[in-house]
């Protein structure tokens, strides 16, 4: 959620930090700051709570100008929004900004105390300035005193440094947030996101984990983690590929579908340790307070809600909390009965939508604990009116049915499952487990996206189809409810999911030769009881077409077909299997002709009831 830009160049650099955080903006943040290297050899330091432009205007009361020069955007987890907690922070003769949680910073601090430093907010960013200043008088060295450093803190970061001593100078490190360095002629940048330089450069060197950097005009100097030189080459941004055009794609949705390896990277960065979830991440009072929660109402719309159904299956399973999952429309006319300790968390891709923002100013005089806004639009009036926040990075989503956002925020929900799990001192080996599961999904998923050229094929089935069922059991039956929202969305077939044990109960009157039936069988507990379920299927003659894992045995025929997914841990498996379900309904609605990125009668962004 914070953002860094950093630059250093022969002309001032001061218009290009300011034209890097309004690009950082759409990011979330509650004060912005600003320290350049004078010409006079002193670091002018301006911040100021609020939007960009009132540091704007603080600038405009004390001008700050130079060469070299970095810039924050801050969202705040340790202190209150202020501007002695807004960053960049002094030490002595050096800047200092960050994004990220130094998880020993409370010992750090002390150590720091009795060596006689005197702190000026309650950041953990301010421990690492003072750190890098006494390792800087004991070592005269600057970049040995930036390795000493970090190798005494713990936790997730991205580190911009500049300092007096060395005014041609600009050091930078990372490990679990991002960083880049930009290239341009005579003058180098940095930033959290590229999008922050695409004004000066599109030429770009990534840093990786536990990288570390010296950058001049002229080059940069990387380092990896173990203090070997480490080449990352420069590559040029695809403008395409993250802006609101097409590129190479022919419509948005198939667009935003293979952006989905780095929305959940991106939803991820800076919220993980080693073997467990960062909660400061969430804000001071939110970490706090998570230990409170003794039950959760989740209020949702659409996707959104069925992203709430699933997270209900890992809240109860994992954090042993009741929890209870309503669309917004009907929550906002009924009674509601808050049990004492209950958070309510509504969850939209935009923020705005109607129904969900009448349930959160509804339920503010319903007696809940707290609220909370899992969403995409760091300014948007569910985030700003919600106690607490959890943004999904997914970026810009453009077609009507949703794809990337729905897996964010399952990532969102799964993570906030293992911070509750976590806080309530629950087993570490499974919060350790979710963490392990979280970091390997970007890469599953983009293995699951290999599956397109056989979907491209099987869509073909569905060219004459008016009818389809979707299946699944557990927290797969969200999924599949998911699925074929997403086929009636955007190529009109009349789609219905079910818990496939209640196939028995009524929907299997309308199984017959002419019927798709999709089903997802993950290998997991239930698989057996859904084979079981799919063979009614195949006795009746349905066209039975099933998303498995690789371990699940299988028998194709002449009305059944199976393609297989990778083994994954149990509380991805939601996330992965919605891959295969996403392209089917896009590919279906191209053989069937439709406007997939506007379909008829639907908009993006549902602001009226």
């Amino acid at each position: 959620m914070c953002g860094i830009v950093g630059a250093i160049a022969q002309r001032n650099i001061t218009p290009i930090l300011l034209e890097g955080l309004r690009r950082l903006e759409y990011r979330g943040y509650d004060s912005a700051g600003v320290a350049v290297l004078a010409s006079d050899g002193s670091i002018q330091r301006v911040r100021a709570v609020g939007k960009v432009i009132e540091l704007e205007k603080a600038l405009e009361a004390a001008p700050a100008g130079g060469h070299l020069g970095i810039a924050h955007t801050r969202w705040a987890t340790h202190g209150k929004p202020a501007e002695h907690n807004a960053h960049p922070h002094l030490s002595q003769r050096l800047a200092i900004v960050h994004n990220g949680i130094i998880e020993n910073h409370a010992p750090l601090r002390k150590r720091l105390i009795d060596l006689g430093y005197s702190f000026t907010s309650e950041t953990d960013t301010e421990v690492v300035a003072h750190l890098l200043a006494h390792y800087y008088g004991e070592k005269k060295d600057l970049l040995e005193a930036f390795r000493a450093t970090l190798g005494d803190i713990h936790g997730a970061y991205a580190l911009a440094i500049i300092h007096q001593d060395q005014p041609e100078t600009l050091y930078c490190a990372r490990a679990g947030s991002p960083l880049v360095i930009g290239e341009g002629s005579d003058e180098h940048y940095l930033a959290s996101d590229p999008l922050a330089l695409l004004q000066v450069t599109d030429r770009f060197r990534y840093l990786e984990e536990g990288d570390y950097a010296r950058i001049t005009r002229t080059g940069c100097d990387i380092w990896s983690r173990d203090h070997q030189v480490a080449e990352r080459p420069v590559k040029r941004y695809e403008h395409a590929a993250h802006s609101l055009e097409k590129g190479e794609y022919r419509h948005y949705m198939l667009k935003e579908i293979f952006e989905q390896p780095d929305a959940i990277s991106d939803t991820l960065a800076g919220t993980l340790g080693d073997d467990h979830v960062l909660t400061a991440v969430l804000g001071p009072e939110a970490e706090t307070r998570l230990g409170e929660i003794r039950n959760i109402h989740i209020v949702a719309c659409g996707t959104s809600y069925h992203a709430g159904l699933v997270a209900r299956y890992w809240i109860e399973e994992q954090a042993g909390i009741p929890c209870q999952v309503e669309v917004a429309s009907e929550y906002r006319y009924r009674t509601v009965v808050v049990p004492d300790g209950t958070l309510l968390i509504t969850i939209s891709q935009s923020g705005e939508t109607a129904d969900t923002l009448a349930a959160l100013r509804y339920a503010k005089d319903q007696g809940y604990l707290a609220t909370l806004a899992i969403c995409n639009v760091a300014g948007s009036s569910l985030v700003r009116e919600a106690d607490w926040r959890l943004l999904t990075h997914a970026g810009p989503e453009i077609g009507v049915a949703s794809t990337k956002a729905f897996t964010t925020q399952l990532v969102a929900l799964l993570w906030l499952t293992t911070a509750l799990v976590q806080v309530r001192g629950g087993d570490a080996a499974l919060v350790a487990r979710n963490v392990a599961a979280l970091r390997s999904l970007p890469g599953l998923v983009l293995q699951a996206l290999g599956l397109e050229p056989q979907i491209t094929a099987l869509a073909e089935r569905f060219a004459n189809k008016h009818h389809a069922l979707f299946l699944g059991r557990g927290p797969h039956y969200p999924i599949a409810m998911e699925g074929a929202l997403k086929l009636k969305e955007i190529s009109y077939i009349h789609a219905e999911a079910y818990a496939a044990g209640e196939l028995k109960h009524g929907p299997l009157a309308l199984v017959d030769e002419d019927m798709p039936v999709v089903s997802v069988a993950p290998s997991d507990s239930l698989l057996e009881k859904l084979k079981s379920n799919l063979e009614e299927v195949r006795a009746r003659g349905g066209q039975l077409i099933t998303f498995a894992c690789e371990t699940v045995e299988h028998h194709d025929d002449s009305n059944s077909v199976t393609y297989t997914l990778p083994w994954v841990e149990d509380c991805i498996s939601p996330v992965l299997y919605t891959i295969p379900l996403q392209l089917l309904s896009y590919h279906v609605a191209l053989v069937k002709g439709t406007d997939v990125d506007k379909p008829r009668n639907l908009a993006k962004s549902v602001t009226v009831e």
